[in-house]
């Protein structure tokens, strides 16, 4: 029986290649329909937005953390792929009663690419996995050598509001930053820490990144944080290109040259 280890370097057993997957990331979702599944996919999440079709047409077992136990074990998954930090440990360990659960971890687009890679090997797609992680790697070589060029801009990336929220370091968030150039003020702290409009003036802070998820900032939230930091650039971000880690990938640098592009 063919034996896989997941990112909490966990094994699980599958007889042969899944034929009825259960997936709870909206980043993981959007991979296997670029990999080339389609009917293999019995069920996703409510946030799993991308493809629209899927949206549209697929069972959907709840959210991300408030998965629907019953209605999952309902359509008979022979595979449920999760993740580390946007699902609940408690609901993993229920589901795992059911059937095999692959569990990612990820906080680098380098363990973005082994997650890619091992659900390609996973599901069958082993050739379709692999030329999607050799175009990301060509996509970011490429931005590597633009940024490198550039002048490195200290940055904030925000979250949620009210309170202020941001990504913090060891975040796959602050890895997206630092390779588009944008040196994260708040590195030194863990996950999303919260965070002041006074703490972004100490610790001299040159661009604050507005993201459009999980918060939906808008302009008039520049209006209101341009007003308290008249020095600082303020830009409205896609949340999906900082914080989605399955194929989208394959756009990130394009869209993170725009935006330095713009910031010029």
């Amino acid at each position: 029986m063919p034996q896989y280890t997941d990112q909490l370097n966990r094994e699980i057993f599958l007889p042969a290649i899944p034929e009825r997957i259960v997936s709870l990331v909206p980043s993981q979702t959007e991979l296997l329909f670029d990999l080339g599944l389609d009917k293999e996919v019995v069920g996703i999440t409510k946030f799993c937005i991308h493809p629209d079709e899927w949206f549209r047409n697929k069972t959907r077992i709840g959210g991300t953390k408030t998965v629907n136990i019953a209605m999952v074990k309902s359509l008979e998954p022979d595979l449920i792929i999760a993740n580390k930090e946007e699902n609940v440990k408690e609901q993993i360990e229920a589901l795992e009663n059911i059937c095999p659960v692959w569990t990612s971890d990820i906080a680098t687009i380098a363990e973005a690419l082994t997650m890619i890679t091992a659900i390609g090997n996973i599901t069958g797609k082993i050739v379709e996995a692999a030329k999607l992680v050799s175009q990301i790697q060509n996509e970011f070589t490429t931005l590597t050598k633009q940024v490198a060029t550039q002048k490195r801009i200290r940055t904030a990336y925000l979250i949620w509001k009210d309170p202020y929220m941001a990504a913090g370091g060891e975040t796959y968030i602050h890895d997206i930053m630092h390779h588009a150039g944008f040196d994260n003020v708040l590195n030194q702290q863990t996950r999303y820490p919260e965070i002041t409009v006074a703490a972004l003036q100490e610790k001299r802070t040159e661009l604050v990144l507005l993201s459009s998820e999980p918060y939906p900032f808008q302009q008039k939230h520049i209006s209101e944080l341009q007003a308290a930091l008249p020095d600082t650039r303020i830009e409205l971000v896609d949340g999906e290109m900082f914080s989605w880690y399955g194929s989208r990938l394959q756009w990130v640098p394009g869209y993170l040259t725009q935006l330095r592009t713009k910031l010029v």
